[in-house]
């Protein structure tokens, strides 16, 4: 089968951010069935970048290749939510020399690698051991078929559809929504999402007996959406976080439900697996058995 897509890459120069946006047609199957053994990172690189291109990406974010060298041969990619040392170790003792998260291990200028913080030691320790870092944020929450589709599959929504659709283009936006194919009470549609996430605690406004059925979702910081969701007549918003004020108002407009910024992004690496399994049949696939999720409860 043969792929139309988009490959864009990033360069930064004094803080400006410049997109170079590359089209050719690549045949994904032929490179895997011909390269099994011999898959670039820039393959991946590309690969990942014509699902979720960086252009999608908020203003704020750094997503796309961390560190590493895009021209070494592939042993394997680690997915995971964030990049920590324990992750690394994981990369190590997997023999995999790439690791691809969700959430940059740089959002901001790094002025010394001296080791004195995590995000140092990451570095030091990924550039020692040859492993290359790519990290795939905003956009890929942003495309379609991305981070909140997937969250909305768990679900079990149909009918799925950006919030707050891009107007430029049509195949992206922030968040989604979408409808259950039965309505469920309140106490029943948030029982279920606490155990499909393993919500260690869910955070919701007060209840007023409503039906849930049309669900709005932002995983994440997803916040700043809930008046798009109550535009669209959603009956629930669930995003990964909600600060206390903005809790304030809105119980005779909409259910609003805080899972945790981990809890609903966890399956980003699922999402990721099944692209690149997918993409690249011979390629050694893992998802991080390591929870790095900062956030504990008693």
């Amino acid at each position: 089968m043969t792929f139309v897509f988009v490959c864009a890459a990033k360069i930064s120069l004094f803080n400006q951010k410049m997109y170079l946006v590359l089209g050719w047609r690549i045949d994904f199957h032929y490179l895997c069935g011909n390269f099994r053994n011999r898959m670039k990172i820039k393959e991946l690189v590309c690969a990942l970048e014509s699902f979720a291109p960086l252009p999608l990406q908020e203003s704020y974010d750094n997503a796309g290749l961390q560190l590493g060298l895009t021209e070494s041969e592939t042993t394997g990619a680690l997915l995971c939510l964030d990049v920590t040392e324990p992750v690394i170790d994981e990369a190590i003792a997997l023999g995999f020399n790439l690791i691809v998260s969700h959430h940059p291990l740089l959002f901001k200028g790094v002025k010394s690698i001296s080791g004195s913080t995590y995000v140092e030691r990451c570095i030091l320790k990924a550039i020692k051991n040859d492993i290359a870092i790519y990290s795939a944020h905003t956009n890929l929450d942003n495309t379609v078929g991305g981070v909140n589709f997937k969250i909305a599959e768990k679900i079990g929504l149909r009918d799925v559809t950006f919030l707050t659709p891009s107007q430029n283009d049509g195949i992206s936006g922030s968040g989604i929504i979408g409808t259950l194919s039965e309505p469920e009470t309140e106490t029943d549609f948030l029982r279920r999402i606490k155990k499909l996430f393993e919500v260690g605690c869910l955070r919701h406004n007060k209840m007023t007996g409503r039906q849930i059925q049309r669900v709005a979702i932002c995983g994440g910081a997803g916040a700043f959406l809930i008046p798009d969701a109550i535009a669209a007549a959603a009956d629930v918003f669930i995003t990964g976080e909600i600060r206390y004020h903005e809790y304030f108002g809105h119980e005779r407009e909409i259910l609003l439900a805080e899972i945790g910024h981990y809890e609903s992004e966890q399956y980003t690496k699922e999402l990721l697996a099944e692209y690149l399994q997918r993409q690249f049949p011979g390629l050694k696939v893992e998802q991080t058995k390591i929870n790095t999720n900062p956030i504990k409860y008693l």
